[in-house]
């Protein structure tokens, strides 16, 4: 059973601040009394979560705004009992940080045909909208997995 789920990205300010919330709110509807948290592998550390993920989650009735981003460390690595991230890369940045996670780091699209998460940082609508998108296609498979 896992209790402790860690969502990684790149910054920690958009895709694993929102799929981190998102994620908790359906492992709480599913009666999971699981802790999420999230991070970054190059995290601007103490940033609030960015502007537009803020804005979209509001649309959600999901509150953002006293989320800051936090560094991955390999500390958090331990003490997370899976750990999801948006790209291949993160995963291989994970395991750089801490090799004892190579074998509880997957892809949040893994059960999704193993897609990658596109960053919406700085980037247009649609890429914001493809990555919610992805972001929401792939969670229902980790609620049943878990």
């Amino acid at each position: 059973m896992f209790e402790r789920i860690l969502v990684v990205c790149t910054g920690n300010i958009c895709r694993s601040p929102m799929a981190e919330a998102l994620l908790r709110l359906q492992l709480q509807k599913a009666g999971r009394q699981t802790e999420v948290r999230s991070a970054g592998v190059g995290a601007l550390v103490n940033y609030p979560a960015d502007e537009v993920a803020r804005e979209r989650m509001r649309n959600r009735e999901i509150d953002l705004d006293a989320h800051r981003a936090q560094q991955f460390t390999p500390e958090l690595g331990r003490w997370a009992d899976l750990i999801l991230v948006m790209e291949n890369s993160h995963r291989d940045a994970v395991v750089d940080i801490d090799p004892t996670a190579r074998g509880k780091t997957y892809l949040l699209g893994h059960w999704n045909g193993g897609k990658n998460i596109p960053d919406p940082y700085k980037r247009s609508d649609t890429v914001w909208d493809e990555a919610l998108a992805l972001i929401d296609e792939s969670l229902p498979a980790w609620i049943k997995k878990l």
